[in-house]
């Protein structure tokens, strides 16, 4: 590292900061890309009509009081508005750090151009810093980084959602009034420039890197610089005139970002850009920009006259023809020059060292073809606009067409080509490891070799028919301790070591030593051995640098999915092929280091975070092309659960001899064992791929595989589930139960097949079913209950989603649930509709009012078990449990009388309260009650229903949780037996109130055990009355307020019965109200049986004679 980036070099270090948060920059803008809110798109009308009025664009500046007072006015909007507020002000938040992360950036970026005009960097000006190599990289890059995170948040970020997203912003935040918080300055710079796929607005972009100013002097340095210079010394690698532009290409795409902020050369100097078009585009049209971030220049300069006619020569037919005539016949012959190099034996850790140059020419040649038949003829996914154009589409087409190489065949060189490189590397830096240990083994052999020839012509160790010659006997020993003297580190030595070897030929050829085989063979392995050791000296790190120069592939970032489907065939046909796209995934990781290494030089803190989103893309990347792996598996596990199912005969216990053939089903059987072996290999195609490093993730084949086998059981669950709960408007329990079979049946295929097949992939079946069944169902349940919730739970915030295990989702199929759990139940409730059923609490079950027919009762609890699992019952639980909480809400609003509807309720409820306190006066309490019932008529209908469905809810979930405490009893019936006692002891606890308090942690921790074994029972067994999901709304309303509040209404209510009963019944006036008396103290008696407290209460207030009354009265 040169001087300029001195640790004490301010000027440098600045410099080198400002451009590793460029870097970081574009890093969270890619990142941030997939993170857009869908609301914020307002795709849909009902998005439009519900959200219109609170997500708006720059015309609310316009607007900005008057919008403000109608949101404020409108209690509806304002709801709405501090929801949408609390649900989404981070990812507002975060979206705002990067646009003003890159307002600040152009900021710093002409401050640092002030200062070293100003001269406050000592010794240091603009001219200086270009001198210097490093600055000079440095000084471009800036510019460089700041124009493209410009077309970047452009392309990928929507002008109008980055105007919506800042106006939430300045409206959530205390920002809209600090004139010092810069959000002005930001929305001026990233306002919509009109910019989208459809169309290109005038002075594009021109207009919008104006937006901000930048010294126009340095922009026309940065221009020359990169005009006229080879600044990252390319040229010295590529020497082959056919390979200058693949040697400025990093070059040309700096250049073609920073001639944007001076238009003028584009627009009316054709000198230059004929100049710039031949040196850096003479044979290429689509240039890399930024990880795989591509622009086609013929589209983007077609609104520039000089520019436009300057490409003219490269793009003239004849020209586009040969071009692809010679890069796809060179295609094919370095297809068969890497195949010859691949075969085993040919690259060893012996012969490498000669025959590298020729291996590093090879690479070169064939990335250099690769680069441009890739960027010339693939499809990326930022190219869909590109190929509107109609003259860009033209020339691609006229390139596929005169190629005379397939997509297949590139595919297959960029295979060899990474292997190739793989092997060479990993050779050669195991050689560079053990080069001080080889260069000691070697000299230590010349000389022992040398040393024992002069012993042989000393006479010390006589061989036959060599007769001792002393001059020899001390040349020998002389060159011996000259071979001793060589050091490695000594650049003098490889000149001094061909002077051994010329020497040592030289003595064999003068002295007629050729007649003596053992001399000979003696000299040879030493002239051997010398050799190899120049070859040693010339093991140096460049050799790796080099590779790493010619072999990246950062251009292909994108454009790689284009080859995914060839790569999933390829697959296909043979799994052993993931052990060679290892190759290609480790080729792809070098991409990295390009926007990595500035922010490592400058030591930032965000190295993991840019590192950690790169790894994480690709990642994906190679767990999207494995995924044919599992996929494949799941095919033939789904022939596998058919003849589970229906194919092979279950074999009886006894069997006769003449059915022994038809049991045997050997055809079947075979057929059965084939899919076996044919899901083992896939298995172990995955499993043979080693380990292997993505940046800073390390995949594991076996990790992989059984993500990949996780991801299919999710998407086959799930889809499952959403196809078969589905039901129709007209309500049939018939229909339910079958839906619910079927369901059942193949959730139990599933299942059956998983632990059939566990041993044969080395994977734990069971595990990951009751995992991925209970992560699919629980994350469906949470998206569910989000309606019922003012702060939602995102996707990027859920416990239970996965970005390498995604739940998939799927449109909601009617109006009001989202997914499968809510349409579940929803048709429970609608079965047990309380205006067409009867619900008998002995049997716990509901019938039809009509035909008398069973609509739902524990069996079909039991079959809903079977179809979703137990943790689809804790889901059920839990929503009916949101619907409870809503009613209750709705009940607490009529009774608040918040919408203003019944004015004079607070009046009738205070007239009746003072009344009823002097009863006793009346004469007639029956007629007094009645008057009381006409007057709250119109008052109570709301809350009827309510309460029914408050109550209607409470029964199902009642019978959902005896399902999961009876199950828990018979298959954990410990587990059941401890959290029963823990759970008394811990109430027990609370009424006493006795210290220390249970953390919350813990409570929290248990209750999730009482959801799944069913001890949240919304009450105890009570006996026979159709009245039951009356008076249990009412005790699951009441039981929300103060313990008083249940006993004034145990009071009030007995009262009444009292007074009811003293009536004579003497006609048959008195005798209906002896019937009413009968049904209130029925009412009483099971509603005060829901808790010991109503109980011991009511005991206070009714004397003791009614409860034999009542127990007569209900045995006849």
């Amino acid at each position: 590292m040169g001087d300029f980036l001195a640790e004490n070099n301010i000027c440098g270090q600045n410099l080198l900061q400002l451009v590793s948060r460029g870097n970081a920059v574009i890093a969270e803008i890619l990142r941030l890309k997939d993170y857009i809110p869908k609301v914020y798109r307002l795709e849909s009308k009902q998005d439009i009509q519900k959200y219109g009025d609170i997500i708006v664009d720059f015309s609310y500046f316009r607007v900005a009081e008057a919008h403000e007072y109608k949101i404020e006015n409108n209690d509806v909007l304002q709801d709405l508005d501090a929801e949408f507020r609390d649900n989404h002000i981070q990812i507002i938040e975060r979206f705002y750090l990067v646009f003003k992360s890159i307002h600040t950036y152009v900021c710093d970026l002409n401050h640092y151009i002030e200062e070293l005009n100003d001269g406050i960097y000592l010794h240091q000006t603009l001219e200086t810093a270009f001198v210097d190599v490093e600055g000079r990289q440095l000084l471009c890059e800036v510019l460089f980084l700041y124009g493209t995170m410009l077309l970047m948040v452009d392309a990928l970020i929507e002008g109008v959602i980055r105007e919506r997203l800042l106006v939430s912003y300045y409206r959530y935040t205390p920002q809209k009034g600090d004139s010092q918080s810069g959000i002005d300055e930001v929305c001026k710079l990233l306002r919509d420039t009109g910019y989208s796929s459809v169309k290109k607005p005038v002075n594009y972009p021109e207009d919008y890197f104006m937006r901000v100013p930048i010294n126009s002097s340095y922009i026309d340095i940065v221009i020359g610089r990169l005009r006229s210079d080879d600044i990252y010394n390319q040229l010295g690698i590529y020497q082959h005139t056919k390979q200058r532009s693949t040697a400025l290409a990093t070059q040309a795409s700096m250049l073609y970002i920073c001639l944007y902020f001076s238009t003028d050369i584009l627009h009316h100097q054709p000198a230059i850009m004929r100049e710039i078009v031949d040196k850096y585009f003479p044979d290429n049209w689509v240039i890399p920009v930024y990880m795989g971030f591509t622009m086609n220049i013929i589209e983007a300069w077609e609104p520039f006259k000089a520019a436009k006619l300057a490409l003219n020569n490269t793009l003239e037919t004849l020209n586009i023809k040969n071009f692809s005539s010679f890069y796809s016949l060179k295609a094919i012959d370095l297809y068969k020059e890497t195949v010859k190099l691949l075969q085993e034996g040919t690259i060893t850790n012996d012969n490498l060292l000669s025959v590298i140059n020729n291996i590093i020419t090879t690479l070169k040649d064939c990335n250099v073809v690769l680069r441009w038949l890739i960027l010339h003829t693939a499809n990326g996914k930022l190219d869909s606009n590109i190929l509107k154009h109609k003259k860009s589409k033209q020339i691609r087409d006229l390139v596929i067409t005169e190629c005379k190489c397939d997509n297949v065949q590139i595919f297959r060189l960029l295979l060899n080509t990474a292997q190739l490189e793989l092997i060479t590397r990993e050779i050669f830096k195991s050689l560079l490891a053990e080069k001080e240990s080889k260069w000691d083994e070697l000299k230590k052999e010349s000389y022992n070799s040398l040393v024992e020839l002069s012993e042989v012509f000393g006479g010390i160790k006589p061989l036959t028919k060599i007769e001792k010659n002393v001059n020899l006997h001390k040349w020998c020993l002389k060159i011996a301790n000259q071979v001793n003297t060589l050091t490695l580190s000594d650049n003098a030595s490889s000149r001094k070591i061909i002077l051994l070897i010329q020497a040592l030929e030289e003595v064999q050829e003068y002295h007629q030593l050729d007649s003596h085989m053992q001399v000979i063979q003696c000299l040879s392995e030493t002239r051997k051995h010398l050799n190899q050791m120049i070859r040693t000296m010339n093991i140096k790190e460049d050799v790796l640098v080099t590779m790493q120069v010619i072999g990246d592939v950062s251009y292909a970032w994108e454009l790689i999915d284009y080859y995914t489907e060839i790569m999933q065939l390829g697959i296909q046909k043979d799994p052993n092929l993931v052990i060679k796209l290892r190759a290609v995934f480790l080729k792809l990781a070098s991409a990295m280091e390009i926007p990595l290494l500035r922010i490592n030089e400058a030591r930032s803190e965000d190295f993991v975070s840019v590192s950690q989103y790169y790894s994480s893309e690709l990642e994906i990347y190679v767990r999207k092309v494995l995924q044919i792996i599992p996929n494949m598996m799941f095919e033939k596990l789904n022939r596998i659960i058919e003849m589970q199912t229906n194919v092979l005969k279950e074999l009886p216990t006894k069997l006769d001899k003449d059915k022994l053939k038809e049991y045997a089903q050997l055809n079947e059987r075979f057929e059965y064992a084939k899919l076996t072996h044919s899901i083992s290999v896939f298995s172990m195609g995955m499993r043979m791929m080693k380990s292997t490093f993505v940046g800073v993730i390390c995949l594991d084949p076996k990790d992989l595989l059984e993500d990949g086998i996780r991801k299919e059981l999710v998407q086959h669950i799930s889809r499952a589930l959403h196809n078969h709960l589905i039901f129709n408007t007209k309500i049939k329990s018939e229909d339910f139960t079958q839906k619910l079979t079927n369901l059942s049946c193949i959730m139990d295929g599933y299942k059956k097949s998983f632990e059939y097949i566990q041993d044969y992939v080395n994977i734990n079946g069971l595990k990951i079913w009751q995992e991925e069944v209970t992560r699919t169902i629980n994350y469906n349940v949470e998206q569910e209950c989000n309606g019922f919730l003012r702060n939602k739970v995102h996707d990027w915030e859920s416990a239970y989603q996965s970005r390498h295990v995604p739940i998939p989702f799927y449109p909601p199929a009617d109006n009001i649930s989202e997914n499968f759990i809510g349409r579940l139940a929803r048709e429970m409730i609608k079965l047990t509709d309380l205006k067409s059923t009867l619900y008998i609490e002995q049997t716990a079950t509901w019938y039809d009012c009509k035909t008398h027919k069973i609509v739902l009762n524990r069996t079909t609890i039991a079959l809903i078990s079977s179809a979703i699992e137990v943790t689809g019952l804790v889901g059920l639980d839990r929503l009916f449990s949101f619907m409870i909480v809503t009613n209750l809400q709705k009940i607490i609003g009529i009774l608040q009388n918040k919408d203003n509807k019944n004015v004079a309720w607070n009046n009738i409820i205070t007239s009746i309260c003072t009344e009823m306190k002097n009863i006793t006066e009346h004469q007639a309490p029956a007629k007094f009650y009645q008057n009381c019932v006409y007057r709250t008529t119109k008052l109570f209908t709301t809350l009827l229903d309510l309460i029914l469905n408050t109550g209607q809810l409470q029964l199902l979930r009642n019978l959902i949780n005896f399902h999961l405490n009876m199950t828990c009893k018979i298959n954990s019936k410990n587990l059941e037996s401890s959290l029963s006692s823990l759970n008394k002891a811990i109430v027990n606890q609370m009424k006493n109130g006795d210290e220390p308090k249970l953390p919350e942690e813990l409570l929290h921790k248990l209750s999730q055990y009482f959801d799944y074994t069913g001890m949240n029972r919304a009450k105890r067994n009570l006996e026979q009355w159709d009245g039951a999901p009356f008076i249990i709304g009412i005790h699951t309303l009441i039981k929300q307020f103060h313990t008083n509040i249940n006993n004034s209404f145990i009071e009030l209510l007995s009262k009444y019965t009292l007074q009811l009963a003293h009536q004579t019944p003497g006609n048959g006036r008195n005798a209906e109200q002896s019937v009413e008396a009968l049904a209130a103290l029925k009412f009483l008696s099971i509603y005060t049986k829901y808790s010991q407290a109503s109980t011991d209460y009511w005991k206070e207030h009714m004397p003791e004679e009614f409860y034999h009354l009542y127990s007569t009265l209900s045995l006849t």
